[in-house]
């Protein structure tokens, strides 16, 4: 596979997975039963890191350099429900910008792969 047939090129780079990104973000933020995890964050710096964070899942040039998920997410309280609501904004925002079926399988599928980091269990 050469680097122009990567998921990350085929999503449109680093520009379209920020476009996603911010949709994401629109849609965690406006649910009630999520949007208080992300009161005291620096949503700036959120958004830079879900990107980068994203485009490596997508095989981009970029290395995810994030702190490691259990310990980010250790003593928030997270349940199975607020993984899946922000699983199910984040297919959302890849439908929105028409990702194909089989990259948000794919994406959606490594995502799924972290809850028991993201949920410290």
């Amino acid at each position: 596979m050469s680097a122009g047939d990567t998921l990350y090129h085929r999503l449109g780079g680093e520009e379209q997975i920020s476009n996603v990104v911010d949709e994401f973000y629109e849609r965690v933020l406006a649910d009630d039963s999520v949007a208080g995890f992300f009161e005291d964050v620096d949503m700036a710096a959120q958004r830079a890191h879900q990107t980068q964070f994203l485009s490596a899942v997508a095989g981009g040039p970029v290395e995810y350099d994030g702190e490691e998920m259990r310990e980010v997410h250790e003593g928030l309280g997270l349940e199975p429900e607020h993984f899946a609501a922000i699983a199910t904004h984040l297919e959302a925002a890849l439908r929105e910008f028409d990702v194909p079926e089989e990259s948000v399988e794919g994406i959606m599928s490594e995502v799924a792969a972290l809850e028991d980091d993201v949920l410290v269990r």
